[in-house]
């Protein structure tokens, strides 16, 4: 397979969204645990350390150029598949099988994409931009994330487009994570049966311990 058939064929797009969702998957493990320094119930000074290390140093900062690589990539090649699968479908079928032939979400990625996308706007704008800039870019003095995360979570109508956000992202995790091993063949009886599992478990934790933390400034569960 050539450079130009990995991004342009159907094969070589779905090796793609596949290595991208498995990079994207452990993004999600070390951001939701570092984002749970927040329940230490310390006044923030665990998070905010934690915030600080991956910010000023610069082997996270390097990891972040290639997670936005990664997240572009993913969000381009999940689009064109898309409307290749659509393409491919001009003509519908003659029973619609629904559920039986495949989970709605396994047919929704592109809008369950476009919800997580719409989401990450917010999510960016809000916390990574105000506080790289900060770091670095304006050299301007840092800023304390976690009264931010206060501040911006006392806002109700951010609080459910976050959740919205996390309830989108689980159901995207729900069929992305069994679907990047998947692809690289890992579908026989045994390992399809693990990998739906723990895909279905990762796709309820990591959503629920982010929709969690905006819920937790709200109400003040944390203090």
């Amino acid at each position: 397979m050539t450079w130009k058939q990995v991004f342009t064929s159907s094969v070589g797009k779905k090796l793609v969204m596949g290595f991208t969702g498995i990079f994207l998957i452990l993004f999600l493990i070390v951001h939701v645990g570092l984002n749970a320094c927040i329940w230490a119930d310390d006044g923030g000074k665990m998070f905010n350390a934690g915030a600080h290390f991956m910010g000023a140093n610069w082997v996270p900062r390097i990891l972040e150029v290639g997670l936005f690589l990664g997240l572009i990539l993913h969000i381009i090649q999940g689009l064109m598949l898309v409307f290749y699968n659509r393409s491919k479908r001009g003509i519908q079928y003659a029973v619609d099988y629904g559920n039986k032939g495949s989970k709605w979400y396994s047919r929704s990625m592109g809008l369950l994409g476009t919800i997580i996308l719409l989401f990450l706007v917010l999510h960016l704008s809000n916390f990574w931009f105000p506080n790289r800039s900060n770091q670095g870019f304006l050299l301007g003095e840092e800023i304390n994330l976690y009264q931010k995360m206060e501040e911006v979570f006392s806002v109700l109508w951010v609080v459910i487009v976050y959740v919205l956000g996390c309830i989108s992202l689980a159901y995207h995790l729900a069929h992305g994570f069994q679907s990047a091993f998947k692809t690289f063949g890992v579908y026989n009886k045994r390992w399809h049966s693990i990998i739906s599992t723990l895909g279905f478990v990762f796709a309820i934790i990591v959503p629920l311990m982010f929709a969690l933390m905006p819920l937790s400034f709200y109400f003040g569960w944390i203090s």
